[in-house]
């Protein structure tokens, strides 16, 4: 079981460079968690690319129609977050130390508490590295030869 973040999520929607990766580790799991903030955060990042015109409606509503088709596709469970994943994403700041990470990067490992998921998909070095420092396994399919950076 594996929590994928909005970064990873994104890269099975339009293609970058470790597209294929993560469509190839996506497929050799049993389950991906997606998150209500995965998914939340990755509606926005697809709606930001198209107000700044990096493609069309069409295009826009392709992808949205594709992130909806994930529902109903395994490895994919969809996961509904409690309210107390802020809490538990402050307790996660408070201790963390010299290891900082923005908000939302903070809440997805919140999340992965709350929903007792100990490994993380991600293309985001200072999650990744927050990650590591809470003690979960991070992922990182397309990243040289050893996907576990």
């Amino acid at each position: 079981m594996v929590y994928i973040d909005s970064s990873a999520l994104l890269k099975l929607l339009w293609q970058e460079p470790e597209s294929d990766a993560v469509r190839d580790h996506v497929a050799s799991e049993d389950l991906v968690i997606v998150s209500s903030l995965a998914e939340l955060e990755t509606h926005v990042q697809v709606t930001a690319a198209w107000l700044a015109g990096r493609y069309g409606k069409a295009r826009r509503e392709r992808f949205r129609a594709k992130l909806a088709e994930f529902r109903a596709t395994d490895p994919f469970r969809f996961r509904p977050l409690p309210g107390s994943v802020f809490e538990t994403a402050l307790r996660q700041h408070v201790g963390a130390g010299r290891t900082h990470c923005r908000t939302l990067d903070r809440l997805h490992l919140a999340a992965m508490t709350e929903l007792d998921v100990a490994r993380l998909m991600t293309h985001d070095a200072v999650q990744a590295q927050a990650a590591r420092a809470l003690g979960f396994v991070v992922v990182i399919p397309g990243r040289g030869a050893n996907p576990q950076d």
